[in-house]
């Protein structure tokens, strides 16, 4: 269905999903900032406790593919951590970014706890730019510590963390003016940051809405924007989710498809590698994290009109183009083992176009995708 206006609105009740593809070994350290240095995802122990970790580089959940750090992780039967700067700037020539409510608010969903930090060491690139920036570790200890004793879920751990957002925003702040003194580098201006910390954060409607606002800015860039990433044939269209937690979040559906006689919708996530067979394992996984919302979909309604048209049936794809004239055996193990993920969670994978399956060393095309 041609719609250069489709928009979906959905709801979401629980997550149940089995993740399994390219688990690595996690590696445990008892010292976190060891871990930090060394692994995107790991083990923490602390005293008796154990934690799978993960850590974002900049809340922007864009950079450093942080959806696969936190993907890493699903598979920990314990507590699920994930480490979030609550703001960073990388100096007058980068950019700077803050956490959204709607990040912290899909770890919740996910049953991560997000442990928000700060960073307070840098080194200077340029006269403008700051680079390998380090967070306060003694902080984010003493946050681990809290955490061992809480008894609690993810939740309510993370509502807890959002309400010291507005006094790490001004630690954060305090750090940046300290390292562009110490390394006589320019950086953004801190006062925008200030006036941000005290009107946004420290009021948690506040920073909701806002947040929100922005996720809704950001939404409208992607769905008028193709990525290098994608290889898109169908209609990109935003669609907006609620979950009982009181999350909204504000996704873009890189495909989406509609016949509305069956009332039938396809929901396709594209990766795309313009230069080898398949996508990296990571592109690979920040897809499968997107899939997870889309594969727990309770209610689907597509916006017709002034009407919502409930769908009925719900068919997720994940779909990965890449180029190459023919498939190596690490291809095939790659894709042999995306597919038995996909089964275990019904969740179907197109290849260059064609809904696939793996049997034994053959990739069996089926047919062409059709929705």
């Amino acid at each position: 269905m041609d719609d250069p206006d489709m928009k979906f609105y959905g709801k979401i009740e629980g997550i149940r999903y089995k993740a399994s593809f390219k688990m690595p070994v996690l590696h445990e350290y008892s010292l976190l900032k060891e871990g930090i240095e060394n692994q995107t995802a790991f083990i923490y122990k602390l005293g008796s406790h154990k934690f799978a970790v993960s850590w974002w580089v900049s809340p922007k959940r864009t950079r450093s593919y942080p959806y696969a750090r936190v993907y890493n992780t699903l598979q920990f039967s314990g507590k699920k951590v994930t480490i979030i700067p609550v703001m960073k700037d990388e100096g007058e020539e980068g950019d700077r970014d803050f956490i959204q409510w709607d990040t912290i608010s899909l770890m919740s969903l996910l049953g991560v706890y997000v442990i928000l930090g700060y960073y307070v060491e840098a080194s200077k690139k340029s006269q403008g730019k700051i680079t390998s920036q380090r967070f306060d570790y003694e902080y984010l200890k003493a946050q681990f510590e809290e955490l061992s004793n809480w008894q609690s879920d993810a939740l309510h751990w993370n509502i807890n963390q959002v309400n010291k957002i507005g006094d790490l925003m001004n630690m954060a702040i305090e750090a940046y003016e300290r390292i562009s003194q110490r390394l006589n580098v320019r950086l953004k201006d801190i006062q925008s940051a200030k006036n941000k910390a005290e009107e946004v954060y420290r009021d948690l409607e506040k920073f909701k809405n806002h947040s929100r606002t922005q996720s809704e800015k950001a939404q409208q860039r992607e769905v008028l924007t193709t990525q290098p990433k994608e290889n898109i044939t169908g209609e990109k269209a935003p669609i907006d989710i609620e979950n009982y937690l009181g999350g909204l979040y504000h996704f873009t559906i890189d495909e989406a498809y509609v016949n509305l006689q069956s009332k039938t919708a396809c929901i396709v996530e594209a990766k795309n590698s313009k230069s080898n067979c398949l996508p990296s394992e990571e592109d690979i996984k920040d897809g499968l994290l997107k899939m997870i919302i889309f594969l727990n979909l309770s209610e689907l309604y597509y916006e017709y009109g002034d009407a919502y048209i409930r769908i009925e049936h719900i068919n997720p794809f994940l779909k990965l183009t890449g180029v190459c004239e023919s498939f190596k055996p690490r291809h095939k193990v790659v894709l042999e083992e995306l597919l038995r993920e996909a089964k275990e969670n019904n969740l179907k994978i197109i290849l260059n176009q064609k809904v696939i399956d793996v049997k034994g060393s053959e990739i069996l095309y089926y047919t062409d995708f059709m929705c």
